[in-house]
């Protein structure tokens, strides 16, 4: 018997809450808003997620979201192409891109090294990083991931990669608290953070 008296109902609570931070309550609010909605809005909601899903893309050059083959950061001229900022993930290009404090390009890794998890190098995108340096002229290199274990060590790996090569390695400020991610920080520390970087030091 469906928990709602609709399995109909119950499915879509169900498929709701599937969603990270969405509990069933707030499942249930959110399906029953959408009842509440004119049919051809909740068709346009519901293909919007199907398209999404079908043809997104991820950047070619930095593994971005983008919804062709070099996203549109990649793609812009103003931007400075002697700057890379690696990051975690596509949440964090957002964040920083929110901050409106830096004008360079992106290299998302898609994780960080987590030996617990099963993560290691091989994994996440380094190699890609590595062979984007020089063809591209890259002058230096900004190392914005978590500061916690598997962060710091990520640092230091591709550090260690990178350090015979003729290019300026820098860190984000420790603006962020320890332990944070970056989506979570706010506009104006993460800002901050990312001018006031400083070189970084094993």
């Amino acid at each position: 018997m469906a928990q709602y008296q609709s399995t109909l109902l119950d499915n879509a609570v169900r498929e709701f809450s599937t969603l990270p931070g969405i509990g069933k309550k707030t499942s249930l609010r959110l399906v029953l808003s959408l009842l509440r909605r004119d049919a051809g809005e909740v068709r346009r909601f519901a293909n919007s997620i199907t398209e999404l899903r079908d043809n997104i893309r991820f950047c070619k050059i930095c593994h971005n979201i983008s919804d062709t083959e070099v996203c549109s950061i990649c793609g812009n001229i103003r931007r400075n192409k002697h700057l890379i900022c690696v990051v975690e993930n596509i949440q964090d290009v957002l964040s920083i891109e929110n901050t409106g404090q830096y004008t360079g390009l992106y290299h998302v890794l898609g994780g960080v090294i987590s030996p617990m998890d099963g993560v290691g190098p091989k994994d996440i995108e380094i190699d890609s990083l590595v062979e984007r340096i020089q063809p591209e002229e890259i002058e230096e290199v900004i190392l914005a991931l978590p500061t916690t274990s598997e962060g710091d060590t990520t640092n230091y790996y591709i550090y260690r990669r990178l350090s015979e090569m003729n290019i300026r390695i820098t860190q984000i400020a420790r603006g962020v608290a320890i332990g944070n991610e970056l989506e979570y920080t706010d506009e104006i520390t993460l800002g901050r953070s990312i001018v006031n970087r400083i070189e970084f030091k094993v």
